[in-house]
């Protein structure tokens, strides 16, 4: 039976070792608890490093045997690594980039070289485990490039892969020296899944202008390939979070907290340090708060929790000493005998702990300049079983796109921090049971659980509609299928795209005509009189004329606009007008005159607008807008947009290449039938064909062809094998 293997940085788990003593504590995370559900069931597993790293064998085996009972496996890391994977890479090139303080950024090869090392070490544990049919999730930045390696090793695999952190921009993406493959590694995923809107835009907008795929719909053709992006906030296990508010042990701790502090408004601030959380910034606004309302001092307290992390290192160290000196001066400036304005911890604490602050304050205040989601804002507010309490939270969390009942500010103003402190310490508490039954109910049905399973339904979908495309590559025993019902029929039909499928593309006519080895094969496959082959392409009809007019065969032009069979003259199936050609072709040179490098093909009864030579990310910019204008002006035109490779065009609804070979399929008949293209418009062909028909899809596999085939040096190969029987 398949199985679900869960990836990550860490287990959700800690290691701890003192002396010959080793001790493994369950995390309390929210992505640990989430997934409980998923890995611990029966041959499901988790894989991760379990947190430190050890150099005897003997502890290894200690801990692979203790980790197997619970469904997780250990990918161990040196201290090499540790130091320049994950406190480099991950920590110091990644994430300052990501979170938009590039200032912050480290850029150095031997980081690189053990970001790639370590990412191929997952790969090669995740090989030892996968099966075919096993679903493979793996979780965050420290991860990006392992989906494309496990797919390398094990292509037909189910993959799914989720950003906790934010996805930043494409101008500060861009600056990372390793950006591409970092692309290229999360685009071997099936499906990628980020907290926000902005994320996945951010992410698609790189992939289009630095790997060079465009999107739609949040589907990306990656080399034939669909993936899907798309927004799935992370939730918290609600129940969870509201059981342990409502534990013995919790409001005992109230009680006790509360004896401790006094009777005044409480303010909680939890994070772990890190300069993405504002910490400064929260307190010179509370700082400021004290000054400009005079009146608050002595009534309320900010309870502050920051959790230890990286402290040694020296950004990390020096953010500590601006916190512990912030703390210093407002309680010694504004503080009292019998009264504290912060009381500060730097630990960590125990989750009875945790919701018993949770009931306590008054106010959480949540104000990261950058956040991928933050659950502390979500943990407060299922915490708050009476509904009061007021949530201030910045806009730059991914949490704020979900809970705008909040009081939402930028992080950056600390006026308006101010502002909002006072506005929740006065706001009356039916206002607060309004705004707090809101965010409740958002964040009880939006749960992790909701998160989780909408997550594998999607990476489901994508794998269903990859599944509709798949088409069997050609092989010896198909070609031999091929050969033989070829050989047995006395009339044959035989439809040819031109450009991509018997010959290279190239735009230039000049370069695109039939060369030698081509000639010779029309020649021979045109003399046999039970050969009737139908060259069908989008090219205009007057150079296919030119290029075919030695050869008795058919030709559709145009996508299916020009009809012509041999020794006949052209023709259209329906009466066709091009009246519209005028306003689309304003519109055109319109969009042509504001992006350079662009320009319009013009057909008989169809338009083409090209941007294979615009800048990258302006073309695809522009084909949106393009696009969306002339669906705009289509509708009940009879007008059909169509978007291809680096093209856009516009024609008759009315034709197609599916539609002009009906009519060949109707008037011959035959029993030999094939069909060869390599585009989205011949998949209009393919569908058309009867169920006994060859079709072959160039260059790809994924399409409602039958049979797949790899380019159209491989295309000659099989028509000569054709001609030789």
């Amino acid at each position: 039976m398949p199985k679900t293997i869960i990836v990550s940085n860490r287990l959700p788990l800690r290691l701890q070792t003192e002396g010959s003593k080793m001790t493994l504590t369950p995390s309390e995370g929210g992505l640990a608890t989430g997934l409980g559900s998923i890995y611990k069931k029966g041959d499901n597993l988790w894989v991760g490093w379990p947190g430190i790293a050890l150099k005897k064998d003997a502890e290894k085996q200690e801990v692979i045997k203790r980790l197997k009972a619970d469904n997780m496996r250990p990918v161990f890391l040196t201290e090499s690594e540790i130091e320049n994977y994950y406190e480099g890479f991950s920590n110091e090139t990644l994430w300052p980039n990501f979170h938009y303080f590039n200032q912050y950024a480290i850029y150095k090869k031997r980081y690189w070289e053990a970001y790639q090392k370590v990412n191929q070490k997952f790969a090669r544990e995740i090989k030892e485990v996968a099966k075919p049919g096993d679903t493979i999730w793996i979780h965050d930045y420290q991860l990006l490039l392992l989906p494309e390696m496990i797919r390398e090793m094990i292509p037909d695999s189910n993959i799914g892969f989720f950003l906790h952190i934010p996805f930043p921009s494409y101008e500060s993406f861009r600056i990372l020296p390793w950006r591409r493959e970092l692309l290229m590694g999360m685009l071997g995923a099936d499906f990628i899944g980020f907290h926000t809107y902005d994320d996945m835009r951010h992410f698609l907008s790189s992939v289009n202008r630095l790997a060079g795929f465009g999107n739609a719909q949040g589907q990306v053709n990656v080399k034939g390939r669909k993936v899907l992006a798309d927004a799935i906030p992370m939730g918290i296990d609600y129940d969870k979070y509201a059981g342990i508010a409502a534990a013995p042990e919790t409001l005992d701790r109230e009680k006790r907290y509360r004896a401790s502090i006094g009777n005044q408004q409480l303010i909680l601030s939890i994070d772990r340090l890190d300069y993405s959380k504002g910490i400064p910034q929260r307190l010179k606004a509370f700082e400021l708060f004290l000054e400009q309302y005079p009146e608050f001092n002595g009534k309320v307290s900010i309870l502050m929790i920051i959790v230890p992390s990286r402290d040694q290192v020296d950004r990390y160290k020096a953010l500590k000493e601006e916190i512990d000196l912030l703390v210093g001066r407002i309680n010694g400036q504004f503080g009292r005998l019998n009264w504290t304005p912060i009381h500060y911890f730097y630990r960590s604490f125990p989750l009875n702990a945790l919701s018993a602050f949770y009931r306590m304050a008054d106010v959480a205040i949540v104000t990261p300049f950058r956040d991928g989601m933050n659950l502390v804002c979500k943990e407060y507010i299922a915490s708050r079983l009476d509904r009061k309490g007021v949530l201030i939270l910045s806009e730059m969390a991914g949490a704020s796109k979900e809970l705008s009942d909040a009081i939402l500010i930028n992080p950056n103003n600390l006026n308006q921090m101010v502002d909002a402190i006072h506005e929740a310490l006065t706001m009356p508490e039916e206002k607060q049971i309004k705004h707090m039954e809101v965010m409740q109910s958002s964040i009880k049905r939006y749960n992790i659980h909701h998160w989780m399973d909408l997550f594998m339904k999607r990476l489901a979908y994508i794998k269903k509609e990859q599944q509709n495309l798949v088409t069997k590559i050609i092989d010896e025993v198909a070609i031999k299928k091929i050969i033989t019902s070829y050989k047995s029929a006395q009339k044959r039909l035989i439809f040819l795209d031109y450009d991509g499928t018997i010959t290279p593309f190239f735009f230039d006519p000049k370069e695109a005509m039939p060369d030698d080895e081509l000639k010779a094969i029309m020649k021979s496959l045109t003399a046999n009189k039970k050969n009737r082959v139908v060259i069908i392409s989008g090219r205009d009809k007057d150079t296919l004329s030119e290029w075919f007019a030695d050869y008795p065969l058919d030709i559709i032009a145009e996508h299916g606009v020009w009809l012509k069979e041999m020794g006949g003259e052209w023709h259209t199936i329906t009466t066709l007008s091009d009246k519209w050609k005028r306003d689309i072709k304003e519109v055109l040179e319109d969009y042509v005159s504001r992006t350079p490098g662009s320009f319009i093909e013009k057909k008989d009864y169809s338009l083409v607008w090209h941007y294979r030579k615009v800048e990258t990310g302006l073309g695809e910019l522009r084909t949106r807008e393009l696009t969306s204008h002339l669906h705009y002006l289509s509708v009940n035109k009879n007008l059909q947009v169509m978007e291809g490779d680096k093209v856009v065009e516009i024609k008759s609804s009315q034709i197609n290449k599916g539609i002009a070979a009906k009519a060949w399929l109707t008037k011959f008949e035959s029993e030999f039938i094939m069909s060869i293209g390599d585009d989205w418009t011949d998949e209009d062909a393919f569908l058309a064909m009867p169920k006994k028909a060859f079709t072959i899809k160039v260059g790809g596999t994924r399409s409602a062809a039958k049979y797949s085939i790899a380019s159209p040096i491989e295309v000659r190969g099989l028509l000569k094998k054709l001609m030789r029987t």
